[in-house]
């Protein structure tokens, strides 16, 4: 008598587990708490852990740096940052608590590193380059390597572009993750300017989280939505980014 095949099942993906539904009830509960201790306590047990994970894995995810902070200190202080910002989410837009809170604490480490590493760059003298640590002339290559005006302009140009494309193409898509996708693209794209940090990896995992899609679903949709780009664009435009 044989013995019964093991069937293995495929593990699924994990939903977020740090942040998840009850987070942003719970993050609704402390809005509504007019009580300090209890808000506080809330805060601290429910809401905290999710706020510190988020912050990590920006920080992972984008390889965010700043010369004057350790890994420690940079999550910290955005946590801290995310923290007052409890009030600003307003649950009544329709805008999940993840969503929202993953924007507010990328942007803020953008800008924050951003600053404190210019900063840093400040404090080294360009004309002694003997003196200057690998990393600081990293830096100095990357802010000696700007773009000139025409193109500037152009780069503005192409992105309000594609912009109003994706615009357009929400008018055509009905499926619901289709759409759940192209409106992370098009969020992408708004901020682009500030995301330095940018490769394929990074990209894909800034849509998948904030569409909440697991592996198959992003796939399936991102390639529909694909098609349905290609196919307003035409095989000859410039504007190819997908």
């Amino acid at each position: 008598m044989k013995g019964r095949k093991k069937i293995r099942r495929r593990p699924g993906r994990k939903q977020n587990l740090y942040f998840t539904k009850e987070t942003q009830e719970w993050i609704e509960k402390y809005q509504n708490t007019e009580d300090l201790k209890e808000a506080m306590e809330m805060y601290e047990k429910n809401i905290l852990p999710a706020f510190s994970k988020l912050s990590e894995n920006l920080i992972f995810v984008y390889g965010f740096k700043s010369y004057f902070s350790t890994f420690d200190e940079l999550k910290a202080d955005c946590v801290s940052f995310l923290f007052e910002s409890i009030k600003k989410w307003d649950p009544e837009r329709g805008t999940k608590a993840f969503s929202y809170f993953n924007v507010v604490a990328k942007n803020w480490l953008i800008v924050n590193c951003r600053q404190h590493n210019k900063n840093a760059l400040k404090n080294v003298s360009v004309d002694h380059p003997d003196l200057m640590s690998n990393s600081h002339k990293e830096m100095l290559e990357e802010y000696n390597t700007q773009p000139g005006t025409d193109e500037i302009i152009s780069l503005r140009q192409r992105k309000q572009e594609i912009i109003r494309l994706l615009e357009d193409m929400s008018v055509k898509i009905n499926n619901e993750n289709e759409l759940i996708v192209l409106e992370a693209v098009k969020t992408l794209f708004r901020s682009i300017d500030d995301l330095d940090l940018l490769n394929k990896r990074a990209v894909l995992l800034y849509i998948r989280e904030i569409s909440g899609l697991d592996k198959k679903q992003l796939a399936k949709s991102l390639g529909s939505v694909r098609r349905h780009y290609r196919k307003m664009v035409g095989p000859d435009s410039g504007y190819e980014i997908f």
